[in-house]
Order: structure tokens, then sequence, then C-alpha cells
């Protein structure tokens, strides 16, 4: 099989010739530039320079070799643009490993800290000295200074928003956008993941930080569904052009909302259901009216209990399934969930095991949680997370290892 063939398949709940892979086919998916020249030293894999695909996190861009390697069947729809040098420019990681960074997003000295700018001059992330990621640090709507009309006029003057990874600023039009997807679907026989976001609890605790929205759930339900209607009326728009332009040539719409915490959700399910599961049903069902995708939903946490009503807004594959929070053993959720669910994740626990197992460890790990999640189909196999600065490359090896034994 294609690896498109391969991944198709799975989410269709058939099982493929072999356990579907992802590697950096999302942002949530990918590996750290800090440890990614350590793998390629490790592979035995010439040198090359370092691209960081997503600046907030520090991603590096994975070399066709290394996907080769990993069997990996996804690419994510970006890597078909800023394929000239003209969108690059050199910076240093942590540790003086020197990379290529987006000329749009060139983290600034300030102090033992970096930051990044808003177009409007002010800092909206910062990265402080011994970090390898950056945090936000504005938000428009903190100091009740709240317009619901300027939501997507104030898109770039804020992290998740503002810190675009490719195509990013590359692409000035629909017909650009779709010219470079279509050539991306010409060159490869992976499958091509479009990251559309379409975040909604997130945007909340964006524009008016975290503490903030979520008292505003609870206490001020009204001004709660004001800003989301008017939120989702933006993402609606957004994603008629999105799938307009791209929708012929992507396998899989990525969308995302962090649902969860570490033991539970961040709220309850009666509260999933008044705020957020209608929005969703309504995004998802417009998604599959414009193009023939599948519906993946990025969101960590604890989230098994608001699965059901995830599964009735019309979610098809729940990423990144964190097997290390509670009640989210791999077993049980496939058990009661696997038939309605696909679960593009839960491979190797990001938390403890692959950056303080062994790789004996990691092996036994990997082989148990393939055992019980592939059955039947349903499964793409990704680390639970974007391996980490500290992995050790002997462990990402056994990852692959364990999975191609």
């Amino acid at each position: 099989m294609t690896g498109r063939e391969r991944i198709l398949r799975a989410l269709n709940h058939q099982e493929p010739d072999r356990v579907p892979i992802d590697l950096s086919g999302h942002r949530s998916s990918g590996i750290s530039a800090v440890a990614y020249p350590a793998l390629r030293e490790a592979l035995g894999l010439p040198p090359r320079p370092i691209y960081v695909y997503d600046p907030v996190q520090q991603l590096a861009i994975v070399d066709d070799d290394v996907l080769d390697w990993a069997g990996a069947d996804t690419v994510e729809l970006g890597r078909g643009f800023c394929r000239e040098e003209k969108w690059w420019t050199d910076w240093t990681l942590p540790g003086g490993i020197p990379c290529r960074m987006p000329v749009w997003a060139v983290p600034e000295p300030d102090g033992a800290d970096w930051i990044l700018r808003a177009p409007k001059g002010h800092i909206m992330a910062r990265m402080p000295e011994g970090s390898l990621h950056f945090d936000q640090t504005w938000w428009p709507f903190l100091d009740g200074a709240e317009d619901l009309n300027r939501i997507e006029e104030l898109y770039p003057e804020h992290m998740w928003t503002g810190v675009a990874s490719p195509p990013g600023p590359s692409v000035s039009s629909s017909e650009q956008f779709a010219s470079g997807a279509k050539a991306l679907r010409a060159s490869t026989s992976r499958a091509i993941v479009g990251l559309f976001g379409g975040n909604l609890i997130e945007m909340g605790q964006f524009y008016y930080r975290m503490d903030n929205f979520l008292m505003m759930l609870a206490g001020e339900p009204a001004r709660a569904h004001r800003f989301l209607d008017r939120l989702v009326e933006v993402h609606l728009k957004n994603l008629e052009k999105y799938l307009g332009a791209v929708g012929p040539y992507i396998d899989v719409i990525n969308f995302g909302d962090d649902l969860g915490a570490q033991n539970c959700p961040q709220i309850s399910p009666g509260m999933y259901r008044e705020f957020f599961k209608p929005r969703h049903a309504a995004m998802w069902a417009r998604a599959r009216q414009l193009a023939p995708v599948k519906v993946m939903l990025h969101c960590c946490g604890a989230v098994r209990p608001l699965l059901p009503d995830l599964i009735g807004a019309g979610l098809d594959v729940i990423n990144p399934v964190q097997i290390s929070c509670r009640g989210m053993d791999a077993a049980g959720l496939k058990r009661d969930f696997g038939k309605d669910l696909a679960f593009w994740g839960g491979g190797c626990d990001t938390q403890r095991i692959l950056p303080g197992g062994t790789p004996a460890d990691v092996g036994a790990h990997v082989r148990e949680q393939v055992r019980v999640l592939s059955p039947g189909g349903g499964f793409v196999f990704q680390q639970v997370h974007n391996i980490m600065g500290n992995v050790p490359p002997s462990n990402i090896i056994a990852m692959y290892e364990a999975l191609r034994n």
C-alpha cells in the first residue's frame, strides 16, 4: 500500500498491510530541532541544515531520508511551500545549534530571554532562558478591550495565530495556495494532513487568558456564547476559503482544541454540550460538505468523559491520545470507542517512557500499545506528542525498531 492508502484504510476502521505511521505530519507529531541533528547522526545520515518548521515549539522539518527510515505515511500540507531560501534566515537554537528560521518569525534577544514581537510592536511571546519553546505573553481582550468585530483582525497580534508555520505569508492568494497543494499531491504518495485549527475553547484562552475565559464560561455564559458565535462565523468563512483551495488535495483536516488537563477535562461534559458540541458539529459537517476529508481533532489531556459527545458531534479521529492521563488507558479506549473513533497517537508515552526509559523499556511499551490499538484498524502510530529535546536518539530508534519488528 501507499502511505495514503494505508492511512485511509486505517481511518476507515480496516486493517492495512502494516501499522500506519505519522512523524511530523502535523504540529504535535514532530521532533524538537534540538534533538533532530543527534538523531541524524545516530542513524549515520549526513548532516543537513536544520529548518525550524514551527517557531513557537521549535520543531524541525524532518527530511525525506528520515521519513523514509521511519516509514512515515503522512506529510503536512505546509511542506509544499517555502522551498526557496528567501523564506529562511540564520538563527541559533539553545545549545548553540545553528538553524534556519522562517524570515517572518525571527526571535529577538531580550537579556537572557528571546522574544517574538507582533506587527504592532508589542511582545507577544517569550522564551525564557533554559526553555525550548515560547509562551504567550499578550492577550488581546485581557484588559477589557473586547471588540468581537476585531477577532480576525487581531490574529497576527497574539502568539498562536500570529506566528505561522509554512506556508505563512508565502501564500497571498487562494490560487497560489491551491497550486502549491496540487503540486505536493503530485509529488508524494503519503497522506496529506491540512492544518486548519478552528479552535474554540483555546481561542477564548488566547484572547482573554485561560483563567479569565474559564471563569467567563462558568459565570458569564451569555458573554461566552456571544464570543463563540462570532468566532464560529470567522472559522466557517475561513473554512470555506481553505477547503475551497486545498480540499481536493488533502486527506485529513486537523482541527485543534485542547479540552483536557492531566487528570480530567478542563470543562464538564455538560459545559461541552452547551458551549462547544454544536459549534464543533457545525464546522465538522461543513468540512465534509466541502471536501472528502477525514476530520481529526488535536485534543490533549484526560478527555475520556468527553469522547461520546465528540463522536456525537461527528469526529472521525482523535489525537494525540495522551495515555499517561487519567482514564486514557489504550485498552479501555479501544474497547469502548474503537468502533466509532480512530486513534491517531497513543503509540509511545512522551511524558515518561520516551524521555526517561531505556531502549528496552521503549520497545516493550511500543509493542504493547500497538498490540492493543491496531486490531481492526482505526489506529495511526504516533508518539503521544512531539519528541522533545531531552529524548536520547537511542530511544527514538528503539521506538521505530519496535514498530518494524
